[in-house]
């Protein structure tokens, strides 16, 4: 009988450990269960649908046509720079934007097994269905930033121009120095150190750590103001206040396949390294340019520098006292793409 008591203890044990550690599944949009259908979507071949939203100048009336990849806990509504675009260089230059929800985010259906690699083919497809061209330019802001590595790597061929807004490092990328990536990781928060190691060693603990009550988990997915700079103090309120009207849309069908895949997928395993890549445009036929501000509490500067080294072919542009809400400042948007589609200097 004992043995028995013990061995009914053990798998109730088990079983409320699987139950912490297993993500509830995803409440898809147009299921039975899940939030209803607003958006457009194209189908892709897999059967997924991927939602998108046209801003700018028509479509068909276009010079410019860009993808935006958004960021972490954001949506295809979280167009940055957009706000900071005047119409009239919007009207000037042709600017048409297709912003995506990214799997699992918005009314984007989830994809368990989402790479770098897929979302690339993900955009690709968009854009073939979108008549965008046989290329295209595109955007990615944060978390969206550091997926344009994977369309750089899989698809440049489709690409005209690429622009990565303080885009998201890996801090186990093979070519980072050691001491660089150490140097950078432990100026993070404890909670964010925790958060990155259990996501790439141990990634199927990552639904448990970021819903667990005993330990504080991420500082970004929990809206903490502990790693914002003097610039980010000013522009996180517009954000905020900008966001508020879509904040539900963002994890609404379930946190795991949004926001824990984001992390799981960014800080995990990569089957290539960004700084080992070529230049997409040896014939200075398009250009590809990252924006970092050197005060970015989420991604860390030294680390951007690095891969500027590495990559030569790459415009840098580091301002000054930027956060990374940066996109957000009054005429950031202006001047970004005067910089990246006139050639004109860019001054913070």
């Amino acid at each position: 009988m004992i043995r028995k008591m013990i061995a009914l203890f053990g798998i109730v044990i088990l079983a409320l450990i699987y139950k912490a550690i297993m993500p509830p599944p995803p409440k898809k949009c147009g299921s039975n269960n899940g939030p209803p259908i607003t958006a457009p979507r194209v189908k892709l071949s897999d059967g997924r649908y991927l939602a998108y939203k046209e801003n700018g100048v028509p479509r068909d009336q276009a010079k410019h046509k860009f993808v935006f990849i958004h960021g972490f806990d954001c949506v295809r509504h979280d167009v940055a720079l957009l706000t900071t675009i005047s119409p009239e260089v919007m009207q000037s230059l042709g600017i048409y934007i297709v912003s995506i929800d990214r799997p699992g985010y918005g009314e984007s259906d989830p994809h368990p097994k989402r790479t770098p690699k897929t979302l690339a083919l993900d955009i690709e497809e968009l854009a073939d269905q979108l008549e965008l061209g046989s290329k295209f330019y595109v955007i990615g802001f944060s978390m969206g930033g550091q997926a344009i590595w994977g369309l750089l790597k899989y698809i440049p061929h489709r690409l005209a121009g690429a622009i990565l807004l303080t885009p998201v490092t890996n801090y186990w990328w093979g070519s980072f120095p050691a001491n660089l990536t150490k140097q950078a990781y432990y100026e993070q928060l404890v909670q964010d150190q925790w958060t990155l190691r259990i996501s790439h060693y141990l990634p199927w603990l990552t639904y448990w750590w970021n819903t667990q009550k005993w330990f504080p988990s991420s500082s970004v997915a929990t809206f903490s103001e502990d790693i914002l700079f003097e610039q980010d103090r000013v522009l996180m309120p517009i954000f905020d206040e900008y966001q508020s009207k879509y904040r539900d849309l963002v994890r609404q069908q379930g946190e795991y396949e949004s926001i824990h895949r984001d992390i799981m997928i960014g800080f995990g395993t990569w089957e290539f390294d960004p700084m080992e890549l070529e230049n997409p445009f040896p014939n200075r036929e398009g250009s590809v340019h990252i924006w970092q501000g050197d005060e970015d509490g989420h991604v860390p500067v030294l680390l951007q520098r690095h891969i500027a080294k590495k990559l030569p072919w790459i415009h840098y542009h580091e301002m000054k006292g930027g956060g990374h809400m940066f996109p957000w400042a009054e005429g950031m948007g202006d001047k970004v793409m005067k910089t990246f589609l006139l050639g004109e200097p860019f001054v913070m």
